[in-house]
């Protein structure tokens, strides 16, 4: 009993709350409940409660220190292009910043052929993270985007992994100017939460042969690279599809460089 009080006194309600607001959000409501237990005078729920308050603030601290393993690195300031260039250098008005957004397209006219902006440095195993918005009107012609990974620039033309935007092909991974589609997106659950012309979000993880895809948190598909002579690393690009009168906006971009 002794020994139980000494080890509470050691642990405030501030710092069980600090903890969890490093870790994922669905422990909220145990922070909350903690906070409760912390604040009651009756010691025997306190001490009832201990084996499990114990397991929470392990698990927190593991939580804790595993996030910050790895850290995430922003790949956009918000202001400028900096440490992006387009494939043609003739495309560089084609792409603009915008309220912190980096923009292609204006909505109005269409777009008159594929333009990419890609990082000037190469990536390995990460995962990289954004919000991504793209409009426009499907009668004026293909309404479609995506997110180039582990690409090359060969001959002018970007070659490589593409995270597919757009109606119909929607969480499936293209490979630009080399096999064409190689897996589909799964959508039986992310219909529920797409938002077609709205702000989403997308996840790409690429470890060794292992290719995974989410949008809005739910994993539309992977892929296991089974072919020896494809590189294992290379660019991020973003990039608007030629046809309709279109318009797509990224922003947070991030990435997180895996071990």
């Amino acid at each position: 009993m002794i020994l139980a009080k000494i080890f509470l006194s050691n642990i405030t309600a501030s710092r069980i709350n600090r903890l969890y607001k490093n870790i994922k959000p669905k422990f909220n409501i145990m922070s909350a409940h903690w906070t409760r237990i912390l604040h009651t005078n009756n010691v025997s729920k306190l001490i009832l409660n201990l084996p499990i308050l114990f397991f929470t603030l392990v698990f927190s601290s593991l939580q804790v220190s595993g996030q910050s393993a790895v850290k995430a690195v922003s790949l956009f300031d918000g202001k400028t292009l900096k440490g992006w260039k387009t494939v043609d250098p003739t495309h560089e008005k084609l792409w603009f910043v915008t309220d912190s957004v980096i923009r292609s397209g204006d909505g109005i006219h269409k777009i008159p052929a594929n333009t990419y902006l890609h990082t000037t440095r190469e990536y390995a195993d990460f995962e990289f993270r954004c919000l991504f918005r793209l409009s426009g009107d499907p009668k004026t012609g293909l309404i479609n985007s995506g997110i180039q990974y582990r690409s090359v620039v060969e001959e002018g033309k970007m070659v490589g992994y593409q995270a597919d935007i757009g109606n119909g092909y929607w969480g499936d991974i293209y490979d630009e100017h080399r096999r064409g589609k190689l897996v589909g997106g799964d959508l039986s659950t992310l219909k529920h939460l797409l938002k077609e012309d709205g702000w989403n979000s997308y996840i790409i993880r690429c470890k060794g042969n292992l290719h995974e895809l989410y949008i809005n948190g739910v994993k539309t598909c992977e892929y296991v690279e089974k072919d020896p002579k494809m590189s294992q690393k290379g660019v991020i690009a973003v990039q608007i599809h030629s046809g309709g009168v279109a318009q797509v906006e990224f922003r947070d971009l991030t990435i997180s460089e895996i071990p």
